[in-house]
């Protein structure tokens, strides 16, 4: 007996209809005696076909025996995901699976107008999908009676919880019927869920459907090693290079998105961004732009990098380095999915490149480093796809042989032929130049003596140094823990370039070596801080004279900073950098 005869026969047709073949392991084990009507906790990664494996494992339980649903009222399942994208991923991929089965699917997810929703759910549903706050507004509004439900999933619970959803997960678990099957998805079971495993599920059924070691298989992991001024141009060039149907670029900030889509959009790119500022229907429609084919780049932040499902994806840009391997893993995890061939691509800028190590370590993967595409690469790379493309290869129509017969007399062969080339070659942006990253690097300058600071470095730099004005000072609580890196980051330099830092009332001072300052002000000039409210000036002429009360941190010599105390700091940052607040004081009340 076939999978595909285990399950119900409306799916088993769906699944044909959509090309499946085989099932993958997740969804296989679905179909075992001992999932059969069982709670499930199942850990499997990212892109191994989650959404059908609980739409196959659920589907005996609603329609207890039947081949389709009769007239829809109460819901008798209900689908929990983290985010509103992932939500409604899960409804689209439902939809199809169970439309044999005359399945009414309702969504509630934030972002989307109430009251459509409470309408809908007035027409009833047998299937409702939605996000842990706006499923919780529902049932307290008496919107959503779920007191039929016969299955509630929990897809991607670790993420939920990661996300602060306990409170909302624990109402509905709790306010659903005691006699139900409750299905937890997770990529990894740490403690939190196995406790909510204990306290919501009966004799759960542990399944593991893919093991550390074989996950990501059908990923290639890649780091471009470049020049902190050269990450964008990078970037470019790996996507005139692979030319993907649909690729992902990540992004740490809203902020760094914006920044980076102008640039690819003005670079002649057909580029959507998404992130947490946009409104759900801008999100929506930048999705569908990529499913569609009028957009191929989507530069993203992390509330992209679970749950969207992008048809050919063949590229993940992480354009800034991940903070952790889980959100390696789920970034990466939207290319190579169900089967499909995916490349990542990891953009190391040269002081970053211990920083992706450990990451990588981490996260058990292993990326081979490779150099960035080249002008020439990319050249040769258009030159065979203009060679192979499928167009060339079609025999005229009669209706068009006369007048192909006309131009070749008119211009020749030759002619024409370079015409076609120059429209292909304007249609395509042109590639960057790069500047040579070194393929081995210099051991560490060693240790000084005394209470271990570094070894002196040369001061020749700074005999020429350029000083630079930012428009932040001790009222917005500047210091300078996160001036420096503010500094290096807009510059595109490492903390050695910097020498002196002046912190006055309202701005501060500091030194750039004379050999980095004109490319940290032309890298100023291009990209800005990337903190809102805070710019950086060049100063004309010789240090600045230092304000009487103004406290001086020198970077080379690692002094400590020591603020001014005679002026409180009571203002607020725009910027919002990172300070700890003071602590509250409470009076102790006075014995009577």
């Amino acid at each position: 007996m076939t999978d595909f005869e285990l399950m119900a026969p409306a799916l088993a047709a769906a699944l044909a209809s959509r090309g499946y073949e085989t099932l993958t392991p997740v969804q296989r084990a679905m179909l075992t005696p001992e999932a059969r009507d069982a709670d499930l906790l199942v850990s499997a990664q990212t892109g191994s076909g989650k959404t059908v494996a609980f739409g196959i494992a659920i589907a005996p339980t609603m329609l207890d025996g039947r081949e389709r649903f009769g007239a829809a009222g109460l819901p008798l399942a209900l689908i929990v995901a983290p985010t509103r994208e992932l939500a409604l991923q899960v409804r689209r991929e439902l939809e199809w699976l169970y439309r044999e089965t005359g399945a009414r699917i309702g969504s509630c997810v934030g972002g989307m107008d109430m009251r459509t929703e409470r309408r809908a759910l007035a027409d009833g549903a047998h299937i409702v999908v939605g996000t842990p706050g706006r499923l919780r507004d529902h049932i307290t509004r008496g919107s959503l009676d779920i007191s039929e439900l016969r299955a509630v999933v929990l897809d991607e619970a670790d993420e939920m919880l990661d996300l602060g959803f306990r409170d909302d997960l624990e109402f509905i678990l709790a306010a659903a019927p005691a006699e139900r099957r409750t299905l937890l998805f997770s990529a990894t079971v740490p403690n939190q869920i196995a406790q909510l495993a204990k306290r919501f599920q009966r004799d759960a059924h542990r399944i593991t459907a893919q093991g550390e070691s074989d996950q990501h298989a059908d990923i290639e992991y890649q780091q471009i090693l470049v020049a902190p001024s050269d990450r964008e141009n990078a970037i470019i060039n790996t996507l005139l290079f692979f030319d993907s149907q649909n690729t992902i670029v990540f992004c740490h900030t809203r902020e760094a998105v914006k920044h980076l889509t102008s640039r690819l959009s003005n670079r002649g790119f057909a580029v959507v961004s998404l992130s947490g500022e946009l409104s759900q229907a801008e999100r929506t429609n930048a999705l569908q732009s990529m499913r569609d084919g009028r957009a191929r780049v989507c530069v993203a932040t992390d509330v992209a990098a679970r749950g969207i499902d992008l048809p050919n994806l063949g590229l993940v840009i992480h354009a800034d380095l991940p903070t952790n391997p889980d959100t390696l893993l789920h970034r990466s995890g939207r290319t190579g999915r169900a089967g499909r061939k995916g490349i990542c691509t990891l953009i190391v800028p040269l002081h970053r490149r211990g920083t992706a190590s450990r990451v990588l370590k981490l996260a058990k993967l292993t990326a081979r480093t490779v150099p960035a595409p080249t002008a020439s690469d990319i050249e040769r790379h258009n030159r065979e796809q203009i060679l192979e493309d499928p167009a060339l290869s079609v025999t005229p129509t009669e209706d068009e042989v006369a007048f192909v017969a006309e131009l070749m007399k008119a211009h020749g062969a030759e002619n024409i032929a370079a015409a076609y080339l120059r429209l292909q070659l304007a249609a395509r942006p042109a590639p960057e130049e790069l500047m040579d990253a070194p393929t081995h690097f210099a051991e560490r300058a060693p240790r000084g003596e005394g209470r271990g600071d570094a070894a002196p470095r040369d001061r020749s730099d700074f005999d020429n140094g350029v000083w630079f004005r930012v428009t932040v000072g001790r009222k917005h609580r500047a210091e300078p823990r996160w001036l420096l890196p503010m500094i290096c980051k807009a510059g595109h330099i490492t903390k050695r370039a910097v020498g002196s830092i002046k912190i006055n009332d309202t701005d501060s001072h500091f030194e750039i070596s004379g050999d980095k300052a004109n490319s940290f002000w032309a890298a100023v000039k291009e990209t800005g801080t990337g903190e809102k409210g805070v710019t950086i000036q060049k100063i004309d002429g010789k240090a600045p004279t230092p304000e009487a009360a103004a406290p001086s941190w020198n970077n080379e010599k690692k002094g400590k900073f020591k603020p001014n105390k005679s002026k409180p700091r009571t203002e607020g940052f725009t910027g919002e950098p990172p300070h700890k607040k003071p602590k509250k004081k409470f009076n102790k009340a006075k014995p009577a």
